[in-house]
């Protein structure tokens, strides 16, 4: 690709790159994982095999990467696998193969190899027995967002670390950070819709943020840019739906969902954030001694909209309601017209047979 010769549309283009972390103290939200290996690191007690498990964009690859800077192995002895389009036994024979040979100028030779799960079982069994007796000099950061689908035989080979999601408020500082870094003043409520859409992925949040950059014509980012760019409706349609849902009110709640398709908003967009409300009702209606620590999760208005719901009498909100939202929710990709799971869930739950 071609770089910008605009300096400033190039730091837009690069944000994901730009601000990875390159050391211990810039990975955010895994101190669980960062004391151990800094602690493992600076005695010398290097396992041969790590599994990083966790979703996407929580920091996998960067403190795989860090491990390799921290035990100085130059790019001549570090190799990076994606799985996903290396998954037969010949790509893992490959890789036995160049395990024999001592590093170029390290001390060791590292190997990442990311999707893991997607390796074929042949090629699993390959891995497992370069896992077994690898040379005192190779170590292998395996990372996996499907930890599941790894055989018991390689996880019992490898020291497992189980990355966490970001919460709420971790994203929103990180959008306010970057953007101020990069020379943009933008809302909080814009910055706590970015977190809520990165849906806890450090990559998604700074893509996302990197759109919204991109499309503003001034250095003010108001959270209707962000709506606009995103396809999120806006808060107060959410804020709608959810209180027709809490009133049990089905003319309501389906004039919302009219309203979707009129102003051209994503409805999966807009049911993922409905969920998150609808969620944190129920969370405070059952469990109110918790209720401080869901600030981190949704912005301060909202907090006090969602307080209010709460406590109110008769409620529609309850888990049945989002039982019926999350398969509302899955069913969405694969419908024909998008907004009809939704509308089928909304008429069993409020409508005239509805118990």
């Amino acid at each position: 690709m071609k770089k910008s010769t605009d300096s400033k549309s190039e730091s837009k283009q690069v944000l994901y790159r730009k601000y990875r972390p390159e050391t211990w103290e810039d990975v955010i939200g895994q101190d669980h994982i960062v004391k151990v290996l800094q602690g493992a690191i600076k005695l010398g007690n290097i396992s041969h095999a790590y599994l990083f498990a966790g979703s996407r964009g929580t920091g996998k690859t960067s403190v795989a990467r860090i491990i390799a800077r921290e035990l100085e192995v130059n790019p001549v002895d570090l190799y990076e696998i994606d799985a996903a389009s290396n998954r037969g036994i010949d790509d893992v024979r490959d890789i036995r193969d160049s395990v024999g040979t001592h590093p170029f100028e390290s001390k060791y030779k590292l190997y990442i190899v990311d999707e893991v799960h997607m390796l074929t079982k042949e090629a699993f069994n390959a891995l497992l027995k370069t896992l077994e007796e690898p040379p005192e000099y190779v170590v292998f950061v395996l990372a996996t967002t499907e930890i599941e689908k790894i055989p018991d035989t390689v996880l019992s080979r490898c020291q497992v670390f189980q990355f966490r999601k970001p919460n709420q408020k971790i994203l929103k500082d990180i959008v306010l950070s970057i953007s101020k870094k990069e020379g943009f003043t933008i809302e909080p409520s814009s910055a706590d819709l970015i977190a809520t859409l990165a849906d806890g992925s450090f990559r998604d949040a700074q893509g996302i943020l990197e759109k919204v950059l991109s499309f503003t014509k001034d250095t003010k980012i108001s959270r209707e840019e962000v709506e606009s760019v995103t396809g999120a409706p806006r808060s107060v349609m959410v804020n709608d739906f959810v209180t027709a849902l809490s009133d049990k009110d089905l003319p309501k709640s389906l004039q919302v969902i009219r309203k979707l398709s009129e102003s051209n908003v994503d409805p999966k967009i807009f049911l993922k954030l409905a969920l998150l409300k609808v969620r944190l009702i129920m969370l405070m209606k059952y469990a109110p001694e918790d209720a401080r620590d869901f600030s981190n999760e949704v912005s301060e208005d909202d907090l006090v909209f969602l307080k209010q719901l709460s406590v109110k009498e008769g409620s529609g909100i309850n888990s049945q309601l989002l039982v019926e939202l999350l398969t509302s929710y899955e069913s969405i990709g694969r419908a024909y017209i998008k907004e009809l799971p939704l509308e089928l869930a909304l008429v069993k739950l409020f409508g005239p047979t509805a118990s």
